[in-house]
């Protein structure tokens, strides 16, 4: 199995799915605004921009943070869509809102370009050894047509419709719980720590109880261990989680816990940790100011 390859965007997760790609026999292309991503891209091929790019793939990959960035990728200056074609693919990888994944997809299909609502969830390891998560969102001949190059990139494919944004919305609902299970989980430790406990054998207890969670378990074992290296920044979180309650507000409903999350990420934000991991949720937590006692 073999293609041309776009990727744009190198972060945390364009660059091992990129990397991932051409150990599949795939020729990859990149490109990224940042030259200091660039630098970590050898030996891949290296594009100046993307319209360039979407010129000499098959498939173009986005893999951008938001809705703004993705618009500068296919309709800015020097972007992909005026420079693809009937035949070729642009997959969908930043988690934006629903709507803007709509539009995206009209434009696309407009110039005859195959859109493909791909999300992704699973972090930069998984995606490196193509185990990560997508959720797909597209017509089926679409999807048949692009299904091998898919299942190269996640063991774990969700088709979850044909309706453009279902992808998007699959994983708001999901991200907006991994939000709520990442401020509870920091803030029972932090209570933990307050406490007296011991945090690492609390999470220990957690991790074999009915506390567990995936995201717990990876943010916080980590923090606990004194490992910062930003994985995932706060600021997605807090991002998502914002898109996620837009989304909901759409149709009348306000979570009331995933509200809570938000803010708790918000705060984190605004105290300048945006660009910190997002397991710094706990050490926010463990800032707080107590609480006066409530009267007897």
């Amino acid at each position: 199995m073999s293609g041309r390859i776009g990727v744009v965007g190198i972060g945390n997760m364009g660059l091992p799915i990129a990397q991932r790609l051409a150990e599949c026999g795939h020729a990859v292309t990149v490109h990224d605004i940042d030259p200091a991503r660039l630098a970590l891209a050898a030996p891949l091929t290296v594009a100046a921009d993307a319209a360039t790019i979407a010129a000499g793939c098959d498939v173009l990959i986005v893999v951008v943070v938001d809705a703004a960035q993705t618009d500068a990728v296919l309709f800015g200056p020097r972007g992909a869509a005026p420079a693809m074609g009937a035949g070729q693919a642009v997959l969908l990888c930043p988690t934006i809102g629903p709507a803007d994944t709509e539009r995206f997809a009209a434009a696309l299909a407009a110039r005859g370009i195959d859109a493909v609502d791909a999300p992704m969830s699973g972090g930069p390891s998984r995606a490196r050894d193509g185990s990560m998560s997508l959720m797909v969102a597209c017509a089926d001949a679409v999807f048949e047509r692009h299904e091998p190059l898919l299942r190269s990139m996640a063991s774990r494919l969700f088709r979850v419709g044909t309706r453009p944004g279902d992808g998007a919305r699959t994983k708001l609902v999901n991200n907006l719980l991994a939000a709520v299970n990442l401020a509870g989980a920091a803030e029972a430790l932090a209570l933990a720590t307050r406490l007296g406990l011991d945090p690492a054998r609390t999470l220990d207890v957690i991790e074999q109880s009915s506390g567990q969670s995936w995201i717990a378990s990876d943010r916080l074992r980590r923090a606990l261990a004194g490992d910062r290296a930003p994985r995932a920044h706060a600021s997605l979180l807090a991002k998502d989680s914002a898109l996620a309650l837009a989304m909901a507000r759409g149709i009348g409903r306000e979570p009331a816990l995933g509200a809570a999350a938000a803010a708790a990420f918000a705060l984190a934000c605004a105290g300048g940790r945006a660009g910190d991991d997002d397991s710094c949720l706990y050490d926010v937590e463990l800032s707080r100011r107590a609480a006066p006692p409530r009267a007897p």
